[in-house]
């Protein structure tokens, strides 16, 4: 469970173009906006190697401090650069540590490597990777854990075989979401042309004696002609 909270210290700025942005972003600093709690929504920077431990560090909750002062906050959204994956932006949200609120966390399998229909061959497919959940901010778990242990071939898991935490309550329809499928093994292509050549060769084969066996009747009608 996150029990526990990261403090992650924030200077306020202007909000002002891109131009503004990419500059806080040469100097190491991440722009960011926080929102919720009834006020408006304030524009900040923040240390880009800083924001890289909180939001690794265990734990949903991140102490926000600004002018000595701490708001509990969560991360709302992060946009990172598509090649470099280093943080372009983050947006956090104002929460009340007493009340519950919704997030999206990590759904993750585990005990693949004991379920017989992998065992056999089957392959495996991992179809849902996030839930949506509620709970109180520090009762939001890092991850939920789907047991595939048991899948054999043609089995399909659903979210209704995952159990959350004590205080989580999974939001997403948990009859209909399908988690895992495993599905037969796949013929390889070079399989699928091995058969072929043998099937054409024992045609062939089929083929050659048949026209040897036709010969003697031939010959004989020929003797019988003369």
């Amino acid at each position: 469970m996150a029990s526990q909270t990261t403090k992650l210290s924030v200077l306020p700025r202007d909000a002002g173009s891109s131009r503004a942005a990419r500059r806080l972003r040469r100097a190491g600093q991440v722009p960011g906006v926080l929102y919720g709690g009834g006020d408006e929504p304030l524009a900040f920077a923040v240390d880009a190697r800083a924001l890289r431990y909180a939001l690794a560090a265990r734990g949903a909750v991140v102490e926000l401090e600004l002018d000595g002062s701490t708001t509990p906050v969560v991360l709302k959204d992060a946009q990172r650069h598509p090649v470099r994956g280093e943080m372009l932006h983050v947006d956090f949200l104002r929460v009340r540590l007493d009340v519950a609120i919704a997030a999206t966390v990590g759904l993750e399998l585990v005990g693949a490597e004991d379920a017989p229909g992998v065992r056999e061959g089957g392959v495996l497919e991992h179809v849902t990777r996030e839930v949506t959940i509620e709970a109180l901010p520090t009762d939001i778990p890092e991850r939920l854990e789907a047991d595939v242990s048991a899948l054999e071939i043609n089995d399909t898991l659903t979210l209704a075989a995952v159990t959350p935490p004590a205080g989580v309550k999974i939001l997403d329809d948990v009859d209909e979401t399908v988690v895992a499928t495993l599905t037969p093994p796949t013929v390889e292509p070079e399989a699928e042309e091995e058969e072929l050549e043998e099937e054409t060769e024992r045609v062939g084969e089929e083929g050659e004696a048949g026209e040897a066996g036709e010969a003697p009747a031939a010959e004989s009608d020929a003797s019988a002609d003369e």
